[in-house]
């Protein structure tokens, strides 16, 4: 006798998940996190500080700041007409204006981001890595950043072609770094962990 099937995960398992934690659909399956800790909080509100110059109106052009929106924490769905298709919820994702003027009214996003930033702590860092880099690469994220506060270091990838990343760079500890697609200007990675204490966990 065989096993049933394993019934495929759906939008309305993540309209019904506890408000306290973070739901994704990732191959078929519900992913439930809880909400970061304070390391990942802190970087995650550090780097959209750091990155406010490109969320502007003008400017992304001649390699000034400018002509991005970059959002916390957004639904993504990478398939929007399937209601078992993929959901992702990135740490921070930014799309260039050119292809998102503006900010929907929706509860979610069906088009993919230019660039995502996945903050990685002890619980999600396996899932970020195996789970979420492909479907970013399978659908066309451009560029993708991986940012640990705890090992203080931050990967940066671009999409060498669909399906496929190419690793640009790593930097760590108090580099200042001009980072793609933002080397407008530099950042400074000491500020993403400056005030996060010795020994913490996330």
């Amino acid at each position: 006798m065989t096993a049933a099937a394993k019934r495929r995960a759906t939008y309305q398992d993540v309209l019904d998940a506890p408000e306290n934690m973070v739901a994704e659909i990732l191959d078929g399956e519900l992913s439930l996190m809880p909400r970061p800790g304070g390391p990942h909080a802190l970087a995650e509100g550090e780097l959209k500080v750091l990155l406010r110059p490109f969320h502007r109106q003008g400017g992304g052009g001649g390699g000034e700041p400018g002509g991005w929106i970059i959002l916390p924490e957004p639904e993504i769905h990478l398939e929007p007409a399937d209601p078992s298709g993929r959901i992702v919820v990135p740490d921070l994702a930014g799309w260039r204006r050119s292809r998102m003027p503006k900010v929907s009214r929706a509860a979610f996003f069906a088009l993919v981001p230019d660039w995502v930033c996945e903050i990685l702590s002890p619980k999600t860092a396996k899932k970020d890595r195996a789970l979420k880099m492909p479907l970013y690469a399978e659908f066309g994220v451009r560029h993708v950043w991986l940012l640990d506060p705890l090992a203080r270091t931050l990967e940066i990838y671009r999409l060498a072609e669909l399906g496929a990343w190419r690793l640009v760079g790593t930097f760590e500890d108090d580099a200042v770094v001009r980072a793609e697609p933002f080397e407008a200007i530099e950042l400074a990675l000491a500020d993403l962990w400056a005030d996060v204490e010795e020994g913490d966990d996330d």
